[in-house]
């Protein structure tokens, strides 16, 4: 029986705001909280809100048989919780049903996994801890940031204890195999792998509305169709896809929440099943290997990570900033480690790209959110090396924060030893205790009780006595 995937991607970034050269060392807020708020809020009421609503109602009426995944960034899940609560009540309620499957990522979405091991583990525990906080579920299959993966990722990925990882069916990855199989790593042969299916996927998420695509308009009984027809031994569609296709980057009046609700009746027809991504890989052997020795992604033609670090711009940017990792870890302040999570999203990045238009970006050009992130970053290492300067470095540091924390807490030992001695000090004596009734009378018996034994004891000695006369 063949099964589709449905995975849905749900990400929004802080947007910095207009920081200039002269907001260095004065001001250290950076975001636009207007944008951000009105962002989250229209794309909550366009898609967000009614999408839940739809998945809700398409699990019980089908139910239970319709399942789908998301995969929700730590940056997203934060505005939400501020902005937009009401979309995770929506959540909620469809953890609730045992049907819908939370993916881990990076709480940032960010890049770490491309230069920083340490910094992206950290991330990853913190969303799913976030997660599991909000949802009560603990995610098992890990989608990285733009689903990218190589060999080195999916080491990591099985260290955290993963049974499977996204990623995308890239033709250069695949070559002439199907993304409709499982696969394993060939870096970690334990840890199973899900592919997107690019074309499916991108019928429902870019193709859907446009008029000039050869097979407009798309319905649900052709689309089903399409995948009926594919091999009886593929076994698995994955549509991956970002959430916001239903309802924003897709709007209403196109259909596609009606396209959306009618798929299970169809797919019921011609007996394909809906799953989650660990259902699958619980259920389906991995059929071949995939090794990747350089980082795809599913974004752009070469399905590479050119267009986050493709330019001088965005390496200058992504390398200045990871620069100061060792050092911001040490930290032990909650702003600074917020900024520094918030600082790393991909989107920056993604902004001051040049290769192709950028629809979604909030500034005139890339130069301009290159300078932009900059001017915010010199602020950031500046709060960065006023707590750890940079005239010592990292080792000598980690060091002296050892030294520092050890004799915190032996300070702590020896204080609450203090305070136990001086409670002990300070504590009353203990008054006699009166004897109870029973021990009174316990006592009274062995009053009367020894004379007795004397007596006895007397009156044997007299008889001895007597005894040893007559002899």
């Amino acid at each position: 029986m063949k099964n589709i995937c449905f995975y849905f991607q749900i990400h929004q970034p802080h947007r910095l705001k207009r920081y200039r050269f002269f907001n260095i060392g004065s001001d250290h807020y950076y975001y636009d909280d207007f944008a951000n708020e009105d962002f989250i809020q229209r794309v909550a009421e366009v898609s967000f809100i009614p999408a839940n609503r739809l998945m809700l109602e398409m699990i019980k009426e089908h139910k239970g048989k319709f399942k789908i995944a998301f995969s929700i960034s730590g940056a997203a899940l934060d505005q939400m919780e501020i902005y937009a609560p009401e979309v995770i009540d929506g959540f909620r309620e469809l953890a609730d049903t045992g049907c819908v499957e939370f993916l881990s990522e990076t709480q940032g979405h960010s890049l770490a996994s491309l230069i920083d091991p340490e910094e992206f583990k950290n991330q990853v525990k913190t969303h799913d801890d976030k997660i599991e906080s909000l949802f009560g579920l603990k995610p098992k299959v890990f989608r990285n940031t733009e689903l990218i993966f190589s060999d080195d990722i999916a080491n990591m990925v099985h260290e955290m204890g993963f049974i499977g990882i996204l990623a995308p069916g890239a033709k250069r990855t695949l070559g002439w195999k199907s993304p409709n199989y499982i696969y394993q790593s060939a870096a970690q042969p334990k840890l199973k792998m899900l592919m997107r299916n690019p074309k499916f996927s991108d019928d429902i998420a870019t193709r859907f509305s446009n008029y000039d695509w050869s097979d407009y308009p798309l319905t649900a009984d052709k689309f089903i169709s399409w995948i009926a027809a594919t091999p009886k031994e593929e076994q698995v569609i994955n549509l991956f896809m970002n959430y916001e296709a239903l309802g924003n980057f897709q709007k209403k009046s196109s259909g596609i929440f009606d396209f959306i609700k009618a798929l299970p009746r169809f797919a019921a027809e011609k007996n394909i099943g809906f799953a989650t991504p660990t259902e699958i890989l619980e259920t389906l052997k991995p059929i071949d290997m995939i090794s990747s020795m350089h980082p795809i992604s599913w974004v752009g033609e070469e399905r590479d990570v050119s267009a986050w670090l493709g330019n001088t711009l965005q390496q200058e940017a992504f390398n200045k900033l990871y620069e100061i990792a060792d050092r911001v870890r040490l930290s032990q302040s909650r702003r600074l480690i917020q900024d520094w999570v918030y600082l790393q999203s991909s989107d920056h990045f993604y902004y001051m790209g040049t290769k192709n238009e950028l629809p979604f970006s909030p500034y005139a050009s890339p130069y301009e959110a290159f300078i932009t992130y900059m001017n915010v970053l010199s602020d950031f290492k500046e709060r960065v090396y006023s707590e750890f300067p940079s005239s010592i470095d990292t080792e000598e540091l980690n060091s002296l924060l050892t030294t520092i924390h050890n004799q915190a807490d032996e300070i702590e030992r020896l204080e609450n030893t203090i305070q136990g001695l001086e409670d002990k000090k300070a504590k009353p004596a203990s008054a006699p205790k009166k004897a109870s009734q029973a021990e009174k009378k316990a006592e009274g018996k062995q009053t009367v009780t020894k004379p007795k034994i004397e007596h006895t004891k007397a009156k044997a000695t007299s008889s001895r006595g007597t005894k040893g006369k007559t002899r």
